[in-house]
């Protein structure tokens, strides 16, 4: 704390994001006070220090018994002040952050800060007075939109909606406070405590519109509904009272298995890029990219690379593709700027100075690094690195995004192996987060290195892979498929399976999503590997039935489900499809349950994913979390699979692949290291460390 005249500035300095630990706590609660006791102070100013704002809670107390004094202790004390408090806002202000600044009596922001209550992204619920004081200074629909969402809001949509009171110019936030709190000393303006304002009112039905919506887009999420009891506290009790409630909801959901799976998965993916190999590697610099292909991955590859600031240069075979790879790029751009993702001014740069097409390889020879991004074929990819090998300049990085193929064997076609590694996309590329950092046999540690870093530019969330037929990702899938093939042919039926497994929160059902992709993608795979199938494999044929009548999905209009209208409709065809193979193969039908459709799904992923780990495909369990969470789909609030089979019990998935094995010994045989952590009574958590 410094006085400056009749003025005190309370600065917060606790690096990198001024976290609210239990030191800042302390140090608040004292500052505040003695400011509130000198008798020359007539206004305070909190600001921060370094490049944000309190951005939340510190990490490294999740888990921990809470010490005094607690944030909602600290934020009461602050909002008590007989003395006008501004809070002075830059950076990000989010969670107990923003939940602190409410507290305060007025708040100035620069015009770069923004704000949020990202707490249901953790399973939790703001449970600093947020919920309370929130929907008293923003309309209601406003503070359930943050709340339940955890999204960020700018500066001027925060003044907008009366979050802040006043946006400064220029980049000193604690200027601007100084100069805000001056104003309010000569206007003697009083204290203005959040607490004493009424709360907005929410418009009539508003709250059961939101739990219907919410029912919808959360589907099996505790928090956001518990955040909107707490809301509708605010609105329905006395302040101190709602206070009470949302601290009683609060303690519920950290109690909560749903918490406790978030935070796994919090926790994951920031530990996932933390690699002994790449320990104090310097990446490459990279600048421009090259794309080869500009299909549906190569063209949001582009995009993707372009949003982030990058230069693209994007080759075709022909004057033609490359025009329709042109048009297919500037059209996603253009989507970015309708959902106000990119400004037009920046859109009509990048196109001008930052994306070019081309038919000549040739073209690719400034690039730093290049993706190949070409049908998913060995030859054909082999071919591509050929050519890149030739015209790429010294030190550029060659990328394959292969979702299953050989990378050493791609690396093979090129003088440079090292150079050579796998960047494995997730379609829509602009879109998800994953990306699989595929390790060749000769990969340079500062390209591994490069692979992460690039993957940090992009928004996206890197995993390292081994090399293998579908790296970590889709070999798992290809063994759960199978399992849910096998429950097919046992009695249930597509539709079962995905009802089920929606259920249990999967977004889309599996047999939906292969619909969406295309069913000829799978095709091309399984006749790839036809010829080393195993004879003692059930192979379940249904699926090469469909593609060999031209049903390939959502773009044929049939797969397994028909899209006469647009949306998915069982389909009877398809069930008399697989009846006769049934009846072919003599299998005695029987219904499966729900629980037992999700005991089969969760038995093959993570047994094949503790197959992948001890193959050193996957170096930590937890690689494989942060996978199937950002790239297939699994529940968040569960936490991924190997945490969820952590918390059923690693001898409950044992006791299932032993029961299943009697239908099926070739799919269903148990990996060794799944029977060593049951027989030492391990976890797979004990591996991460």
């Amino acid at each position: 704390m410094e006085r400056l005249g009749d003025i005190a500035v309370i600065e917060v300095s606790n690096p990198p994001v001024n976290a609210v630990s239990q030191p800042v706590r302390a140090g608040l609660f004292e500052t505040v006070a003695q400011a509130a006791a000198d008798h020359q102070v007539k206004a305070i100013v909190i600001c921060c220090a370094g490049r944000t704002f309190i951005a939340g809670a510190d990490i490294r107390e999740f888990g921990k018994p809470m010490l005094p004094p607690s944030l909602p202790e600290v934020i009461n004390r602050i909002e008590a002040t007989a003395k006008p408090v501004v809070i002075a806002l830059h950076g990000t202000a989010l969670g107990g952050g923003l939940e602190l600044a409410l507290g305060g009596h007025y708040r100035v922001a620069l015009a770069s800060a923004r704000f949020g209550l990202p707490e249901v992204t953790l399973g939790l619920l703001p449970g600093a007075g947020g919920t309370q004081r929130l929907p008293r200074l923003v309309p209601f629909s406003g503070a359930v939109d943050l709340i339940t969402s955890g999204r960020q809001i700018g500066a001027a949509q925060a003044l907008d909606l009366g979050l802040i009171d006043k946006i400064a110019e220029g980049d000193d936030a604690r200027s601007a406070g100084l100069d805000y709190a001056k104003v309010l000393i000569e206007e003697s303006r009083a204290p203005r405590p959040t607490s004493a304002l009424p709360c907005n009112p929410p418009e009539p039905g508003a709250l059961d519109a939101a739990r219907t919506r919410l029912a919808k887009s959360a589907r099996g999420q505790i928090a956001p509904q518990k955040a909107l009891d707490a809301l509708q506290g605010a609105c329905d009790l006395p302040f101190a009272e709602g206070l009470t409630q949302e601290r009683a909801l609060f303690l519920d959901l950290m109690n909560s298995d749903q918490r406790g799976a978030m935070i796994h998965a919090f926790f994951a993916e920031r530990q996932v890029g933390k690699l002994d190999e790449i320990k104090g590697i310097a990446p490459r610099v990279i600048q421009s990219i090259g794309v080869v292909g500009g299909g549906t991955m190569g063209a949001g590859i582009a995009t993707s690379a372009l949003l982030s600031g990058l230069s693209v240069t994007l080759a075709e075979r022909d004057s033609e593709a490359a025009e329709r790879a042109y048009a297919a790029v500037t059209g996603l751009l253009k989507n970015a700027v309708k959902r106000s993702k990119l400004s037009e001014a920046k859109y009509v740069q990048i196109k001008a100075e930052c994306f070019k097409t081309t038919k000549y390889y040739a073209d690719l020879a400034p690039c730093d690094l290049v993706v190949e991004a070409v049908f998913e074929s060995l030859d054909v990819k082999k071919e591509v690195f050929g050519k890149l090998d030739a015209v790429c300049k010294p030190g550029a990085i060659l990328a394959t995004n292969t979702s299953y193929l050989d990378v050493n064997a791609i690396a093979a076609m090129t003088e440079r192996p090292r150079d050579v590694i796998g960047l494995h996309f997730f379609s829509p590329a602009h879109v998800m987060k994953l990306l699989e950092v595929v390790v060749a046999d000769n990969t340079a540690p500062e390209v591994t290195a490069t692979g992460f870093a690039l993957a940090k530019t992009l928004g996206k969330v890197a995993v390292r892979s081994g090399v293998c037929d579908g790296f970590i990702g889709n070999r798992i899938l290809s063994q759960y498929r199978k399992a849910l093939d096998g429950a097919v042919i046992a009695g249930a039926s597509p539709y079962d399976v995905d009802r089920a497994l929606v259920a249990f929160g999967l977004a889309m059902g599996p047999y939906a999503v292969s619909d969406l992709a295309g069913l000829d993608i799978g095709w091309a795979t399984r006749k790839r590997l036809a010829p080393t199938r195993d004879p003692c494999e059930a192979y379940a044929e249904f699926a090469d039935r469909l593609c060999e009548m031209g049903r390939f999905g959502r773009k044929t209009g049939r797969g397994y489900y028909l899209y006469a209208e647009g949306r998915p409709t069982p389909d009877p065809e398809v069930d008399a499809i697989i009846a006769a193979e049934r009846t072919a193969k003599g299998v005695k039908t029987r219904p499966l349950s729900a629980q037992e459709i999700v005991d089969r799904y969760m038995a093959a992923m993570v047994n094949e994913a503790a197959r992948v780990v001890e193959d050193g495909i996957a170096r930590r369990p937890l690689d494989v979390d942060v996978t199937l969470l950002n790239g297939y789909g699994f529940p968040r609030w569960r936490g991924g699979p190997m945490y969820y089979a952590d918390r059923v019990g690693l001898d409950k998935i044992l006791r299932d692949i032993t029961t299943l094995a009697a239908e099926d010994d070739f799919l269903w045989q148990p990996a060794p290291l799944l029977q060593r952590l049951v027989a030492d009574g391990k976890t797979f958590s004990s591996l991460n460390t």
